[in-house]
């Protein structure tokens, strides 16, 4: 199956376009891997995580003194900044799962697959999905993001925003995984399935442990400290990864169906930099920390470089079929969201 997917790769693919952007000087330059700018991230994205576990969680857990009454608006940012920290996980996961965030593969490997256990990715079954969304970018039949169509219509819109296809799509296609069932993903080779399904059973064992751990204390840390977040969290996320490529061309040219978005420097930090997004894709072996400097580099030669994802989601608004798949692929039966595998990147 994987042979005959590949035979519909067009002859012009995204490399060809990249092969003059960057000197080799330049390109060895920002593809220095080293563990401390991942290290003061990783810091950086667990600190938030851990300021709104503490406004969130010490009134619901009791442990708030009578002295340091938090008001509810306070309590109810803790709630937004511990869902944000869960659900952009997904970010460090995608670039640890590129093994450049830090030197150290196994470094990369272990933030990798607990980054997905927070973010309810499995990173072992992200890395070989996203190999081949960087190998088909934005190719319909091949791109296993465009495994279900777009949307291409208010409804459809504000569904994919709602996330709740992401849930049931995470909920199902883990399961699929607990009985290594991957059939329909090529990209998950059968001898690679023992592997991938070990992982997944072991991350759905840790939310095993923390539910029993919280049923004798009766403090509902699961669903409080993890899902509820996490659920609030998940549309801001959804909401950023469509302008990636949602509105580009579905085409191989990878300076043309890739979307940077320039945006508030915190926010950039909150995605480990994944907002210069067409730079990753041109150059996916660039750690994290070198893309805006290869932003400064590459930006003259990009199609699509939109300042700040809420004049994305306006112009996506104003033609919202711009979103959705070409006739002739739009046609043809697709996969439908909920059935995706256990981490489907929207």
């Amino acid at each position: 199956m994987a042979a005959s997917l590949r035979s519909k790769v067009p002859k012009a693919h995204a490399a060809s376009a990249t092969a003059e952007l960057l000197s080799t000087t330049q390109l060895g330059l920002l593809n220095e891997r080293r563990d401390g700018p991942g290290l003061k991230q990783l810091a950086r994205h667990l600190a938030v995580v851990l300021v709104g576990a503490l406004l969130w969680g010490l009134p619901l857990a009791g442990y708030e003194p009578a002295a340091l009454m938090i008001p509810w608006p306070l309590r109810l940012l803790g709630l937004l900044l511990l869902g944000l920290g869960l659900a952009f996980s997904f970010c460090a996961m995608h670039e640890s799962g590129h093994r450049t965030a830090f030197a150290s593969r196994q470094l990369n490997d272990s933030v990798a697959w607990w980054a997905g256990v927070l973010s309810f990715y499995n990173a072992d079954f992200y890395r070989r999905y996203h190999q081949w969304h960087h190998r088909y970018t934005h190719l319909p039949e091949l791109d296993p993001e465009l495994e279900s169509s777009p949307p291409s219509d208010l409804a459809s819109y504000l569904l994919e925003l709602s996330a709740i296809p992401w849930w049931m799509g995470k909920i199902r296609g883990h399961w699929a995984g607990l009985r290594g069932d991957f059939a329909g993903h090529p990209y998950i080779p059968s001898e690679a399935i023992p592997a991938v399904r070990r992982s997944i059973q072991l991350q759905i064992a840790v939310y095993g442990v923390l539910l029993l751990a919280s049923i004798p204390a009766g403090n509902g840390l699961l669903f409080w400290f993890w899902l509820l977040p996490l659920a609030v969290a998940q549309p801001l996320l959804r909401f950023v990864l469509l302008a990636e490529h949602g509105g580009c061309p579905f085409e191989p040219d990878g300076l043309r169906n890739t979307r940077t978005t320039l945006t508030l420097a915190p926010l950039r930090l909150l995605m480990w930099q994944m907002p210069f997004h067409a730079e990753h894709h041109l150059y996916p072996s660039l750690p994290f920390h070198a893309l805006a400097r290869a932003h400064g580099l590459l930006a003259p030669s990009l199609q699509h470089g939109d300042r700040g994802y809420l004049a994305v989601h306006r112009r996506f608004l104003n033609d919202l079929s711009a979103l959705g798949l070409p006739p002739q692929a739009a046609q043809k039966p697709t996969t439908p969201r909920a059935a995706d595998g256990p981490d489907q990147t929207p």
